[in-house]
């Protein structure tokens, strides 16, 4: 008992307060945001712990979720938006993934197309970008429109398993 009682005394003063682990998860935030708006050039609107809001004229609505994975999504009201809604989104996994923005507009503007054409969500993969783009209903009654999300795709790391010899793993 008295063993059990040092090391719960011994992990409550060593482990970092509440208030510090939210500190350094709004400070982290906080970088993420500045370096979305260094790479896209829209400017902040808002910002609701990890929720980050922002303008940008080449879409209607371009948030940032910063939990882990963090992942940005772009909305435009326009079934088929100008080209720089597409750019806008290259631009931002630059930022955000350090993927090539061209390689992930070019994506963008694929997934787009291919979800106008068959009317169901496209998902592709650019570099270290994940792209899902979705667009809306054709009639009246439905809002119309395009959404694409943006996350960090890291492909899996291949492990050999413990306690097995090379000869022996299997293929």
């Amino acid at each position: 008992m008295k063993a059990f009682c040092v090391l719960f005394l011994s992990a409550l003063v060593l482990s970092p307060p509440a208030d510090a682990r939210s500190m350094r998860r709004a400070d982290s935030c906080d970088g993420l945001t500045a370096r979305m708006i260094r790479a896209t050039g829209a400017s902040l609107a808002g910002r609701d712990g990890s929720l980050s809001v922002f303008r940008a004229l080449d879409a209607d609505r371009m948030s940032l979720e910063c939990r882990a994975p963090a992942r940005m999504t772009f909305a435009s009201q326009d079934r088929e938006p100008a080209g720089a809604y597409f750019i806008l989104i290259g631009l931002a996994a630059e930022g955000l993934v350090g993927a090539g923005a061209e390689e992930v507009e070019v994506l963008a503007r694929t997934l787009h197309q291919r979800a106008l054409v068959t009317g169901m969500p496209q998902a592709g993969r650019a570099g270290r970008a994940a792209l899902r783009c979705e667009t809306g209903a054709a009639a009246p009654a439905q809002p119309a429109g395009v959404r694409c999300v943006l996350v960090s795709h890291r492909p899996a790391a291949l492990r050999r398993r413990a306690g097995l010899f090379p000869e022996h793993e299997p293929v």
